[in-house]
């Protein structure tokens, strides 16, 4: 077979993470507002839960031992794996996209990284600052909702 029709996989040795896309019954999206500090990876910005992946740890892992130590989160069974696209402005990972659905208040949440966790209207997103592949796997995710 010719090595232009192989399929690309990424390659173990390439850095990857997950992110989970959380919604409610009302459409909305679960957001973590980051630490604005030196060394964190988009600063200041609202994000989706997630995080790296340990060394030999798949992405479906690393998801839920990032919903657990960030947010408290066990929604392991119920998440579904969407898409994958890389954050090449950022950590430089290829992250992997899950959705899960959630309908607990988030304040009570015991937040152990980032300032803030909120759910927001999808009308309320293009006001925040949200890392662009981040917007960018929000939208595909709406439009895939959406059925367009």
């Amino acid at each position: 077979m010719d090595s232009q029709t192989l399929p690309t996989e990424p390659s173990a040795a390439e850095p990857r993470g997950a992110v989970a896309i959380i919604t409610n019954r009302h459409g909305e999206f679960l957001l973590h507002l980051r630490d604005d500090l030196d060394g964190v990876t988009w600063p200041g910005h609202w994000s989706l839960l997630g995080g790296g992946c340990d060394p030999g740890e798949s992405p479906a892992e690393a998801i839920v031992r990032e919903l657990d130590e960030e947010a408290g989160l066990a929604v392991d069974g119920d998440l579904t794996e969407l898409f994958e696209t890389p954050d090449v402005h950022g950590s430089g990972q290829i992250i992997t996209f899950f959705a899960a659905a959630w309908d607990g208040d988030e304040t009570a949440l015991p937040l152990a990284e980032g300032v803030k966790l909120q759910f927001f209207a999808p009308e309320h997103l293009p006001v925040l600052t949200i890392p662009p592949f981040i917007r960018d796997g929000v939208h595909r995710f709406l439009a895939a909702q959406q059925g367009t």
